[in-house]
This record gives structure tokens, sequence and C-alpha cells, in this order.
């Protein structure tokens, strides 16, 4: 079961309100007007009472009466203010990109007032929700620039948040020694502050370090301290952050029992304030138990309910547990079908975590030197400070004394230095062969050119081609076949096939565009036009079924099921271009497409079936032989002129005639 790290928010409040001299009249008004905004403040800390107590509907309605009043009056702070408890709002509900856009409506305000704590809190809160959407680089930068208005400010409130949302990033690369070294230094400020809130959030934090790390009762003793305030001070929201973590720490013990019953109070206290995130993992943790306990009905039904709030939320990670967890029970339950649809989809999440895995990895090299920079820096200013005080208690020695430091500090430098140097080295080295690996998984998803092109822009214009072929396989009767064998021996043979078609297109230099469960989509002349790509395709398509033939005579031999295949081609004018901002695929669309599955549809196995468009264009080519199979009638087309097309055996290729007799 995957884990999921903590975030500290932090909430501004309180205004600042000066008067001048004024008429009688004014002074009423001004009077008037300090009176609203006290309501106004009144109505803000009303409304993060219900906010804590996970009564988020009313918290929200409080907050915007207190927006309308602030903005009546004109005071920009209770504006940046009012903002930023509805970014909390919508934090807590899963909301992301709302929150985000209210975190910065509220940092534009308090600039121009330029309230600097503001400004600090909301940078801090944007980084957090960065943070829980997986972009760890775009986090650091909003961390980093509240620190630096933080040091300015000297709030140790924020620095601390700060401190310990930095540390969760430590967590999540599996970095426990300085995700450590960051939670104490948080606790130290929580402590001298007395912030029982954040006492309690930075428990929670350090007894998820020790629970990775397999301390298991030191974790649960920190579990409990943490949940324990966390209930004094009625915090709902992190009194389900605590019995979610609890629950996982007796499910890492195999102790069901305890670990249901944590995820069971979790998913009650989420549903109560409507918290999605932990509504979504507490259904999909029980339901993985329940499929364990061999209940797996019960775990279908927890873990759809998680998967479906994944989806809402776009988290990842979920989804792949989800489908996990739906793959393992449908599969206890005997359904091989639905539970190989769900294998797929995990293995398809899977991939994308990995990538974000190879981010992760640059990331901790980049933070690393980032840390060791800071070293040195830090050393620099305490170098200075030492001499300044040598200069004046020892005048006499000054002179000696500086030398000895000035060497001391040019040998620590020179270590640093090489140190660093050496560093520096082994990261690009590791940051090379990652970056290798991240073209070789690109270039295996796009074309080269469409690569080339994405990584210099950041996006590929779509563009149009008069005359490309499209290419469909599928194959007959999969469900009765597919439901004689099992979900491993299933997708061995559908990856044998499809491997086999990769190999094919690739020699024919025709582009895969996709697979669709039990189909394979090429196409010829795109990206780049190809004068041969008509021929090639064809040639491809009467391989593909000769490798299926042959595979069904090998399978027979084994008494082992095997597929036969519809083939189906058709050219014509076509739009291509990458599709999504995730798991980028190059895609072709237009009527060309829909005509050319029509004809794959009505095909024969073992058979390429060809449109009279294509065979108008390959009709002179003495290597094919056409057989006419009449106007067949295609499902929302008409009636299309399609032919069979096979290798004419007797045609002797004259480039292959004279290289066989030079060798000869």
């Amino acid at each position: 079961m995957h884990t999921y790290s903590i975030l500290f928010l932090f909430l501004i409040f309180g205004t600042s309100i000066k008067l001048h001299a004024q008429t009688n009249q004014g002074k009423r008004s001004a009077n008037l007007n300090l009176e609203n905004i006290r309501i106004a403040d009144s109505l803000l800390s009303i409304g993060e009472k219900q906010q804590n107590a996970g009564k988020f509907s009313d918290a929200m309605m409080l907050f915007q009466k207190s927006f309308k009043i602030y903005l009546k009056s004109g005071n920009q702070k209770g504006i940046g203010n009012s903002y930023n408890k509805i970014a909390i709002t919508y934090y807590y509900q899963g909301d992301y990109l709302k929150a985000l856009s209210f975190y910065t409506k509220c940092k534009e305000t308090y600039e121009k007032i330029d309230y600097k704590k503001g400004v600090s809190s909301a940078l801090n809160n944007m980084g957090a929700v960065y943070y829980y959407l997986g972009n760890y680089p775009k986090a650091l930068e909003f961390y980093n620039q509240a620190i630096k208005i933080q040091k300015k400010i000297g709030d140790k409130k924020i620095i601390a948040a700060t401190t310990q949302n930095i540390g969760g990033i430590y967590i999540d690369i599996k970095d426990y020694s300085n995700a450590m070294i960051y939670s104490k230094k948080a606790n130290a400020f929580y402590r001298e502050l007395k912030d029982s809130a954040g006492i309690s959030h930075n428990l929670n934090g350090a007894g998820k370090i020790y629970m990775m790390q397999k301390h298991y009762a030191r974790a649960y003793e920190y579990f409990s301290q943490a949940l324990a305030i966390a209930e004094k001070i009625k915090d709902e929201q992190k009194k389900i952050e605590v019995l979610y973590n609890l629950g996982e720490l007796f499910n890492f013990q195999d102790d069901f029992t305890k670990s249901l019953s944590y995820y069971n109070h979790c998913l009650k206290s989420s549903q109560k304030i409507n918290s999605l995130q932990y509504t979504s993992i507490s259904e999909v943790a029980i339901g993985t138990i329940l499929n364990k306990d061999g209940k797996s009905n019960l775990a279908i039904k927890k873990c759809k309910t998680g998967l479906k709030i994944a989806e809402n939320l776009g988290a990842l990670s979920v989804k792949k547990e989800a489908c996990k967890c739906l793959y393992e029970a449908y599969k206890s339950s005997g359904k091989t079908t639905l539970a190989l649809e769900y294998y797929e989809k995990s293995n398809a999440y899977n991939d994308s975590l990995q990538s974000e895995e190879t981010s992760n990895k640059i990331l901790n090299m980049e933070f690393q030197k980032a840390l060791l920079m800071d070293s040195i820096a830090y050393v620099t200013k305490e170098h200075k400070i030492q001499l300044k005080h040598k200069e004046e208690v020892q005048k006499k020695e000054k002179q000696r004394n500086i030398i000895i430091i000035s060497l001391g500090f040019l040998l620590l430098i020179a270590i640093a230095l090489w140190n660093r140097l050496n560093y520096v080295r082994k990261s690009r080295e590791a940051l090379k062969i990652e970056k290798d690996r991240s073209e070789k998984l690109l270039l295996n998803i796009l074309p080269e050119d469409i690569a080339e092109e994405l990584k210099e822009k950041g996006f590929v214009d779509a563009r149009d081609f008069n005359l490309v072929s499209i290419l469909f396989t599928d194959f007959k009767s999969f469900t009765q076949t597919a439901e004689k064998m099992s979900p491993q021996d299933l997708v061995e043979e559908i990856n044998v096939c499809f491997k086999a078609f990769d190999l094919i297109s690739e020699k024919y230099n025709i582009e895969k565009i996709k697979t669709i469960g039990d189909s394979y989509m090429a196409a010829g002349g795109i990206p780049n036009p190809n004068k041969d790509s008509l021929k090639n395709i064809v040639s491809a398509g009467l391989e593909m079924q000769e490798f299926m033939i042959q595979r069904k005579i090998q399978n027979s031999v084994i008494n082992k099921p095997a597929f036969e295949m519809r083939l189906g081609i058709h050219a014509g004018p076509i739009v291509a271009g990458i599709v999504g901002v995730k798991k980028f695929q190059y895609d072709v669309w237009g009527d060309t497409v829909n005509t050319a599955s029509r004809v794959e549809s009505n095909g024969m196995e073992g058979k390429v079936n060809i449109s009279e468009s294509l065979y108008n264009l390959i009709k002179d080519e003495k290597c094919f032989l056409f057989q006419y199979r009449g106007h067949i009638y295609a499902k929302g087309k008409g009636e299309i002129k399609m032919y069979f097309v096979e290798r004419n055996n007797f045609y002797i290729d004259k480039n292959t005639f004279l290289v066989d007799k030079i060798h000869n």
C-alpha cells in the first residue's frame, strides 16, 4: 500500500486599522466602517472553527460573507485573508485547481499592500498544492521564495510550516535521515511557539518517518501523541491524517484487524468532513484488506468507489492502487476478462509513476547539490564572524590569527570545492544516464521528428496529410478465446503478437499509432511522406497475417489456444498530432481512419482486405495479386468496393535478384 505525505497549510488572520482625525460625519462613517470590519473579522474566526471541524460548506459561506464586507470597505488585508481561507477550504475538499487560483489572488492582494508575512504564507501554501500534485520542482520553487521572505521578517510560524513541508519532500524521495533533520527543526519552532496544531502535524510526520524505517513501536508512540492533540483541539483534518497513518502502520505489520479498524474510522471521519482525498485512499485500503480476507465482492465495491474519486482528483498513485485491488479481486472471483482490464490499467499507471520516480531521482540530486552550496555559504558566513571577533579581542595577534584562519578557510574551501566538483561530475554522469533513458522512452512513444519538435517547442503543431495509409487489425472471437486462457497466458499471447507487429512495422518503415485492447493500428507515410509507403504497408499487412497463421500452427502443436485475425487497409487524407498533457500520444484523425476501421471489420481472417481507393493507387505493383470482392456494405459508409490482396510469388524483384547473384 502506498503512503501519503502530509502538508502544512498556513492560515493568516488579523487586520490592522488606522484612523486619522476627521469631521463628526467622517468619524461616524469611520466608526461604521470599523464596526463592519470587526463583523468580518468575527465571521472569519467562526468560519475557521467550522473549517477545522470539517464543516466546509458552512465555513465557505462565512468566508464569502466576510469577503464581501472587506471588499465593500476596501480593506485589502481582509480581502487577502478571505482568499486564503477560501483556498484552504477548496484544498481540504480536493479541488486543487480552485485552491491554487485563490492562493494566487491572495498573494497578489497582499503584494499590493506590501504585507510580506501574508505573501510568504501564500507562497508556502501554493508550494503545498504543487507538492500534492507531484510537481516537486515547482513546490520547491515556491518554498524557496517563501523562505527568502521569512528570513527577512523572521516569522517563525511560517518558517516552521515551510521547513516541515520541505521535510515532506525528503520523505517522498526516501531520504529519511534528511527528512528527520527537517522534522526536528520544525518541531523546535512549534514547541517554542506552543503551536498545538503544528506539534500534532509534526508528530504525525515524524511517526511516518519511523514507520518507513520499520521502527513500528516508535511510530505508534508518535502517531498516538499526534492523534491525542488533534482530538483535544478538535482538528478533524489532522485527525483523519493520523488515523490513516495508523491504519498503514498495522497494515505493514500484517495486523489486518487493527488496520481495518483505523481505516474504517478514517473513512467515516473523511466522509463527515467531505475530504475526498482521504475518502478515496481509505476506500482502496479497506478494499485491499477485504480481498485478502476472501471477501472479493465487497472489495470490488470499495475499490471501485475509491477509483472513481481518484479519477476526479487526478491522483495517479491512488488510481494505480485501486486498479491493482480490482485486478486481484476480479481474479479471486474468477472474472478473468475484467481482471485483465484492470491489470492493464494498473500497469499503465505504474509506467507513469516510474517516470515520476525518475524525475524525483534527478530532483534529489539537484536538491543535494543546492544543500552543498548552502553549506559552503554558511561556512563562509561563520568565518567572517570569527575574523571580526578575533580583530576586536586579540589585536596584537591579529595578523597571525588571520593567516591561520585564512589558511584553514582556504583548505576548507579547497576540500569543499573538490567534493563539490566530484559530486557534480557524478551527478552529471547520473543525469546523462537518466537523460538517455528518458530520450529512449520518448522515442519509443513518439516518432523521432515529433519528439524533437516537442522537446524544442514544448508542443507539437497538428499537420494535414493529403495521402496516408491506415492499417487496422482485430482478433476474431477474442472474448471466447480469452476465456480459455489465464490472464497471464492471455497477456503473454497478445504481447507476442504485438511485439512481432512492432518489428514488422519497423522493417517496412511504417508508424505504429496505438493498441486498443486486441486491436493494432499503424500508419504509412507519416510523419514524413514516403513514395513507397503504400506498397510497404500492404507488405507489412501480409507479413502480419503470415505470422498469425504460423503462430496458430505452433500453438496447435502444443494444444494451446491461438487467435485468428482480420486486417484492413485504407488510404486518404488525415490530420495528425499529439493529444493530452501526460503520457503523450501521437494520433491521427479523419474520415480515412473511420473507413479503414470499416474495411478491417468487413475483412476475413487470414486475409488482407483493402479499399478501392488504395487498390487504384497500387494496382500496377507487380509484387501483388488482387481479388475483387464487389460492393460490400460498411456501417455508416454505405457500399464500398473492396479487394483481397496477396503476394505474387512469381514476381522477382530485380534488385533482390542482382544482390543474390553477386553473393553467389
